[in-house]
């Protein structure tokens, strides 16, 4: 049977509420009825806490009956006001009616299967690499996936598995969940299941009111590929970061799988469904809540706190700093602990940059055999002949890192106060020289 844990995407919410924006559409006192009849059947049917959605119910149809709609004729602030009305007794984030005629338009025209709207909508998910944006292998053996849904889509998951594969034989892995809205609880379970090894994990259950139902979700017992079960994991966040997004990093974190680093999370653990009202208007509704195998509970309207507190344009170089530092304590084999300490070195260098002055800089200009220093518009620049140039960025005096190239660094000897020399430093911990011949 097909799951029906499907958490809306904070994205998607977006993208109806832009479509509502560019209809501007005059509604009377009978559909503003119709649509407030409509929302008290579906929240006394269906939303997952009885007692809350009679609330609900009771408040627009006392607002109703006073007349405080009566003034709103546009559809759109009618369905701002009603989704304001709603939150302000259940404070359910996944809770809202959206005014979006033209949207439902396209639904319905995709229920009917139209080849033209469905290949299309195929299109844009791959324009959009399914929510994968960037994937790399950080200095220090560090591996980066940042992705921005968790789609449920065939083609997403061979993504992710092919990503999964390629961050395998990283020490360390940090998923960049700053700018991801949800989507998809079995994207959560394939990704989440590269991680463990051994007995299947329980990740996380749902209770659905409707059905009176439970589910469960595990840890996949075969994945494509290697799985990395070893590695360090982090998570960065920010207030963005929502539903499935938060579901995965309220999982990891209970497990004692994930250090989380960054901003508070949204506050949004309520699967959702799409309800339509009538051609104009439908309604998102929170139809279960989550259950944690562990806290028993969920991260509804709190969101999850990060274990490493700090702002989303920080959050990267601080789990990255973090990793290196862990990875670099635990390393006995002094080549290997040199990879980390290089890196790290890096790191802090780019947190606590340094500015030399105009004379010091100039100092260094020369030709060190097939090597040259320029000076241009207050930079230094390193070329090596009939190869690109570089810009260097001071990280000491005289040690300079070189922009858009992480394994290599040059530092200049001096001899009193001449420069006679320059050293090449490679990631590797050699060593090569050239002596200044002009």
């Amino acid at each position: 049977m097909k799951k029906l844990n499907i958490l809306l995407s904070m994205n998607l919410i977006l993208l109806f509420s832009v479509s509502a924006q560019m209809n501007i559409q005059k509604i009377d006192n009978s559909e503003k009825k119709l649509v407030i009849d409509s929302i008290t059947a579906i929240l006394n049917r269906g939303y997952i806490f009885e007692d809350i959605g009679k609330k609900m119910t009771e408040l627009i149809n006392s607002n109703f009956k006073a007349g405080l709609y009566n003034t709103i004729d546009d559809g759109m602030a009618f369905s701002n006001k009603l989704t304001e009305d709603l939150i302000s007794v259940s404070k359910d984030k996944h809770l809202g009616v959206r005014f979006a005629p033209e949207r439902i338009k396209e639904f319905k025209s995709s229920e009917k299967a139209d080849p033209g709207t469905i290949e299309i909508q195929k299109r844009r998910n791959q324009m959009e690499n399914y929510g994968f944006k960037e994937l790399k292998i950080m200095p220090g053996n560090i591996g980066y996936l940042k992705f921005n849904g968790f789609d449920g889509s065939q083609e997403g998951f061979q993504i992710a598995n092919a990503a999964m594969n390629y961050l395998s034989n990283s020490d360390a892995i940090i998923f960049d969940l700053r700018e991801n809205g949800g989507g998809s609880p079995e994207m959560i379970q394939l990704i989440s299941s590269y991680l463990f090894e051994g007995e299947t994990q329980h990740l996380n259950s749902f209770y659905y009111r409707e059905l009176d139902q439970n589910t469960q979700t595990w840890t996949l017992p075969y994945v494509q590929g290697k799985r990395n079960p070893k590695c360090l994991v982090y998570i960065l966040t920010s207030n963005y970061t929502f539903s499935a997004a938060e579901e995965f990093t309220y999982n990891l974190k209970n497990m004692k799988r994930a250090t989380i680093v960054g901003e508070t999370t949204g506050g949004g653990a309520h699967p959702v469904t799409f309800k339509l009202i009538n051609d104009n208007f439908f309604m998102s509704l929170p139809f279960g809540r989550a259950i944690n195998p562990i806290t028993k509970t969920n991260w509804e309207g709190t969101g999850i706190e990060p274990h490493f507190k700090t702002t989303k344009e920080k959050a990267l170089d601080a789990a990255y700093l973090d990793a290196l530092n862990k990875l670099s304590e635990k390393e006995q084999n002094p080549e290997i602990k040199s990879f980390f300490n290089w890196a790290i070195e890096g790191l802090n260098a780019k947190q606590n940059p340094i500015s030399l002055s105009e004379t010091i800089l100039k100092s260094y200009v020369g030709k060190f055999g097939p090597r040259i220093i320029s000076f241009e518009n207050g930079n230094l620049y390193y070329q090596r002949e009939g190869r690109p140039k570089f810009k260097m960025i001071p990280m000491m005096e005289t040690y300079f890192a070189l922009e858009g190239m992480d394994t290599f660094r040059i530092k200049f000897i001096k001899e009193g106060k001449n420069i006679i020399a320059l050293e090449g430093h490679y990631s590797d911990g050699n060593i090569d020289k050239n002596e200044k011949t002009k």
